[in-house]
């Protein structure tokens, strides 16, 4: 379905209609142009020589349309410092919603490497701490083995098993 502009009320800001360029004469945009702003006149740019107007356009030596004019139909005029204020103004609660992207971006990435680091750290930690298992492991197995139990307790008088043990039987059960 087509919007008319009648619509432009209910149309998303996005979707809104592009305002009309406004028109002017080749005299008033060559008299804008040889003007800046604050500083007036550019020196010699009355003394330019302007080309004539009966050139051809097949030559590309139109003044109309070697100057930005479409077709004849005047030159439009570029706001810039008025359409980018209103454009900013009108698309004020997007451009705070791409900031707060950005900033949401920046965190989480922020975020990672400091997770990253984190389990580095603590994969570290925990290889040490399988080391150290590992040989505490192998030092208690060594240490309970029977020949390294009978040097550990031979300086208190305890020594190995020669004869079998035996077994004692209480006689008062019978």
């Amino acid at each position: 379905m087509k919007r008319t502009t009648n619509d432009n009320e209910s149309m998303p800001p996005w979707e809104e209609a592009p305002e009309a360029p406004q028109k002017i004469t080749a005299a008033e945009a060559s008299a804008a142009a040889a003007v800046i702003p604050g500083k007036g006149p550019i020196p010699g740019s009355a003394n330019r020589e302007r080309p004539s107007a009966d050139t051809s356009p097949a030559t590309g030596n139109d003044p109309e349309t070697a100057a930005g004019k479409t077709s004849g139909k005047g030159r439009t005029r570029w706001q810039p410092s008025q359409m980018g204020y209103r454009w900013v103004v009108r698309n004020v609660s997007f451009l705070l919603f791409l900031a707060s992207l950005a900033v949401i971006y920046i965190y989480n990435g922020h975020y990672a490497d400091k997770i990253s680091r984190d389990l580095n750290r603590t994969n570290k930690e925990l290889k040490e701490l399988q080391y150290e298992y590992k040989t505490l492991k192998s030092e208690v197995m060594f240490r309970s083995k029977e020949s390294e139990l009978a040097k550990a307790v031979e300086p208190f008088g305890l020594k190995e098993l020669t004869s079998p043990p035996f077994v004692l039987i209480d006689s008062a059960q019978k």
